[in-house]
């Protein structure tokens, strides 16, 4: 008997019982859409990741002080006070795989400006800072290297303290007072949103890190050194050759420990990405439970379709077909089924994901190969659990098959 017959025979044989056929399909069906909505769900938040990561700054490299963080506290406080302008200097001078760097302080307190006031942080920077960041600036213009080495009280505030400081009117030109130092607002940055964190990256003021540093700070090292490597790709050796500069800057020996701590954003990435893709096999494997169980209920049908047409099989195989036809007819019929229920449930995963997407508003992203993958561990479902019940099938005696009752 060829494979188009039995093809026909085992469709024919769903359709004369559809509603147990859609019965042991809801537990593939259920079991698939629950793979491709967490499939979805996980890449959709690692793509989030990145994207938000990288929008803090392109292939951004941070220089901090001290070696890190010791049980969750820091055992020398002047550890913090490690980085000076001399070593932005050498790092400017010395490494080639930079392509913008700037020095950073930062402090937080009341803005003013007129009779409104605002908590926020001010941050001291280069001009490079913005390029680093990947930031903008929306009206007027960011300050220069001019306004840098002449300590100029000169600012651009982000959209946050525009908001609550200048309501109804330009800020440009406008004078703004932190710590009771004015400063004369140049330029205002576009919108940037949140980060990763949940932090408000446009509640900012940013202002020549000389003024901030002598004005404002009354400090003469730097809280940290910002960088951007000329590529993605490069991101690793710059971190190394950074490394390598402070080194020698510091006069570390080999036996010690950096008094400095280098990272770069794709370590962040990665780090995020990874506790992502965690969560994502864990939830597909607590979805593919019903596939497991949805398996055992295709087991469990065709066994019972096999003792209920067991003089249909007697019948067959006493007019010339063989054993191999047989175990071809019921395993088709399990792998039908099981095919049947993976495309509709692939097709309510899909929904399932866009429902989610649009109504709870969590980033998704449907990706071929998760469907693909879907199809075939439905076809192998098919298979693994409907072999034993064909192969009962294709092993029975014709002569006992047609006396049975």
């Amino acid at each position: 008997m060829n494979f188009t017959n039995l093809l026909k025979i085992a469709w024919k044989a769903i359709l004369l019982n559809k509603t147990r056929a859609m019965l042991t399909m809801l537990g593939i069906i259920i079991g698939v859409a629950s793979v491709i909505a967490m499939l979805a769900i996980g890449e959709g938040s690692k793509e989030s990741i990145k994207k938000n990561i990288s929008s803090m700054g392109a292939n951004l490299i941070t220089i901090r002080p001290g070696a890190g963080m010791m049980g969750g506290v820091r055992s020398d406080p002047s550890a913090m006070q490690t980085l000076t302008l001399a070593d932005y200097n050498v790092l400017k001078s010395q490494a080639k795989l930079i392509k913008e760097i700037s020095p950073l302080v930062n402090g937080s307190g009341q803005s003013i400006a007129g009779s409104n006031n605002w908590p926020t942080s001010i941050y001291g920077t280069s001009p490079e800072y913005l390029k680093i960041r990947d930031w903008g600036v929306d009206e007027g213009s960011m300050f220069t290297e001019d306004d840098v080495e002449a300590y100029s009280k000169v600012a651009v505030i982000g959209k946050t303290v525009r908001e609550n400081l200048f309501p109804n009117e330009n800020p440009i030109g406008k004078m703004i007072r932190f710590k009771n130092i004015p400063f004369k607002v140049i330029g205002v940055l576009k919108e940037k949103g949140e980060n990763t964190f949940g932090q408000d990256q446009d509640d900012i003021i940013i202002a020549p890190y000389t003024a901030v540093q002598k004005r404002i700070l009354a400090q003469t090292y730097l809280q940290s050194i910002v960088a951007s490597s000329l590529s993605e790709e490069d991101s690793e050796n710059a971190v190394n050759e950074i490394k390598s500069i402070m080194e020698t800057q510091h006069k570390i020996k080999s036996d010690e420990d950096n008094d400095f701590n280098v990272s770069s954003q794709q370590e962040i990435i990665s780090m995020f990405s990874s506790t992502s893709e965690m969560l994502t096999i864990l939830l597909v494997a607590i979805a593919s439970i019903s596939l497991l169980v949805g398996g055992i209920g295709i087991m469990n049908i065709m066994y019972v379709s096999v003792k209920e047409r067991t003089k249909e099989i007697g019948l067959r195989m006493a007019i010339g077909a063989k054993g191999n036809d047989i175990l071809m007819q019921f395993l088709i019929e399990s792998v039908l089924i099981s095919i049947t229920g993976g495309v509709l449930g692939v097709l309510i995963g899909l929904i399932s994901t866009f429902c989610i997407q649009q109504f709870a508003g969590w980033p998704v992203s449907v990706t071929a190969s998760s469907i693909v993958i879907s199809f075939v561990v439905c076809t192998i479902t098919g298979v693994f659990f409907g072999w034993y019940p064909a192969r009962k099938a294709a092993q029975s005696d014709p002569i006992n098959a047609l006396r049975y009752e």
